[in-house]
């Protein structure tokens, strides 16, 4: 009886190192998960990445990475809409090249909808901004582009800035407001915070009808109307635009009506990855040491144990499924309510 309670039990101790040597890495979740990641990753050597990040930026990214692991990253960098088609079209015909993808989170559940990433599970994604990791577990938002309010200095004084984007109804602000012409994700968060629905849409009705909102091509160009006078007041421009003006001496300053609204950027693992350690273990990289990083070129990350040039601000993330899949619907509504009628 002893002899046949001594198999059992080797049988079910040679089951359980099977069936742990059978889990996937991306789905491991064992306390020497990252021992594993990185001697895994260490045996591949190489992995390489499809981005838009801009290219001064990828030194300072890549490079921590390469000397820490000893891991080469190629790098195929592009647009937006060059990345998704290259990645989508390589899927579909079967040729896998990419290890790992960053760019939109829009673009990122497209990926996910076409079954081109894989689902990974990491403890870090505790310490991530709330609506950083879609419950699919595709991709984690790694850095954010946060809108913000900026202000010629000259103009405007601090003790008089609004507090509320309710504020922004106030008489004092008529002819004095400028946007980005292009900001149809940030008008439909808005309205989602103003009530929503009609309720949320009507503040923008009131506040284009009472003050009147001036568009303009580009956040660089409305930044640097913002600094010559021209706006006094711009409702959204990134955070890191106003505050590079400003250390250079430029009249402006800015601020953040909460909550701040902003989209984000994200890593994904392709599925079928030539090299699945390594792409998991920069996926891990990017969510950890690349924050640091990041804060040094003026991004603003979305691991919350780093120290944020938002640090403090309530920050609402715009909803990827939306803007994929309700484009044009907010397009529309955003051009019809506020540029077509904003006025210059």
């Amino acid at each position: 009886m002893k002899t046949l309670l001594k198999i059992a039990l080797s049988l079910m101790a040679l089951a359980g190192a099977v069936a742990l040597a059978q889990t996937p890495l991306a789905t491991y979740q064992g306390a020497d998960r990252l021992d594993k990641l990185v001697a895994a990753a260490k045996k591949e050597g190489t992995l390489t990445l499809y981005t838009t990040i801009a290219e001064k930026d990828l030194p300072t990214l890549i490079k921590p990475f390469e000397m820490k692991y000893g891991i080469k990253v190629n790098i195929w960098r592009a647009g937006t809409e060059k990345v998704l088609q290259r990645t989508l079209a390589e899927a579909a015909a079967k040729r896998y090249e990419v290890d790992a993808v960053h760019f939109g989170s829009p673009e990122m559940e497209a990926l996910s909808r076409e079954k081109v990433l894989q689902p990974v599970i990491s403890p870090v994604y505790r310490d991530l901004q709330p609506g950083s990791v879609p419950p699919h577990r595709e991709w984690a938002a790694t850095l954010l582009s946060v809108w913000v309010q900026a202000y010629n200095t000259n103009l405007i004084k601090k003790e008089d800035l609004p507090r509320t984007y309710q504020d922004l109804l106030d008489p004092k602000w008529k002819g004095k407001l400028g946007i980005e012409a292009k900001n149809q994700d940030w008008f439909a968060s808005v309205i989602e915070i103003a009530g929503g629905g009609d309720k949320g849409l009507k503040f923008f009705q009131d506040l284009v009808a009472r003050n009147g909102i001036s568009p303009r091509k580009g956040h660089t160009l409305l930044t640097n109307m913002v600094v010559s006078g021209e706006v006094p007041m711009a409702l959204t421009v990134y955070n890191y635009m106003p505050e590079q003006a400003k250390k250079k001496g430029a009249p402006v300053d800015w601020f953040a009506l909460e909550p701040a609204v902003a989209r984000s950027n994200a890593i994904g693992v392709a599925r079928h990855a030539p090299h699945p350690a390594a792409a998991l273990l920069f996926h891990e990289y990017m969510l950890t040491d690349a924050q640091q990083h990041m804060v040094k070129l003026d991004y603003v990350p979305t691991n919350t144990k780093v120290a944020s040039p938002l640090k403090g601000v309530k920050i609402l993330i715009t909803d990827p499924i939306r803007s994929l899949d309700e484009a044009e619907k907010w397009t529309k509504l955003f051009d019809d309510t506020v540029v077509n009628r904003g006025g210059r």
